[in-house]
């Protein structure tokens, strides 16, 4: 299996939609949006896949959202995700929960721990666990993404085109 790892895409719907392209070319089976998603417009260009969202600390029309989630048939799971996908367990988080988020990767449950807020792309391993940042496609110097295969968590980053 393969996933679209997204975060921070803060209502921007060029390079949201420059990014559903990039999934759609890598074929992607499922995408996870880290939080900060800014506007209920960015919601339906993800609509061509199963895809789950969290909250971030921008997102303050949350009932406006989780509603625009729910008729695109997605799935909202406020500020914390718990998935599993591909045989893996997932945790969907943005980060700005500082304790909550080292809590997350130190307990070991997770074999991924996807999260955002940071706006920079980078990825570690803790234990077995896997942290990534697929890193911000706005309101950041490189625009970028994460393409993860399950479930041997090889991840792929990929550059926007800065066209």
């Amino acid at each position: 299996m393969r996933i679209g790892v997204i975060s921070d895409t803060h209502g921007h719907l060029p390079n949201s939609r420059a990014a559903a392209q990039v999934l759609e070319e890598h074929q992607v089976d499922a995408v996870l949006h880290c939080g900060d998603i800014g506007s209920t417009d960015v919601v339906p260009i993800f609509d061509r896949w199963p895809t789950h969202f969290v909250f971030g600390n921008v997102d303050y029309a949350e009932s406006e959202l989780t509603d625009a989630i729910e008729v695109a048939g997605q799935t909202c799971h406020g500020r914390f995700g718990d998935l599993e996908l591909g045989g893996c367990r997932i945790a969907l988080i943005h980060s700005d929960d500082a304790q909550l988020f080292r809590e997350t990767i130190a307990g070991g449950a997770y074999a991924l721990v996807c999260y955002g807020h940071t706006h920079v792309a980078e990825m570690h391993r803790e234990g077995g666990t896997l942290v990534l940042n697929p890193g911000a496609l706005y309101r950041a110097k490189t625009h970028t993404l994460a393409i993860v295969e399950l479930p041997g968590l090889e991840v792929t980053s990929v550059e926007l085109d800065r066209g």
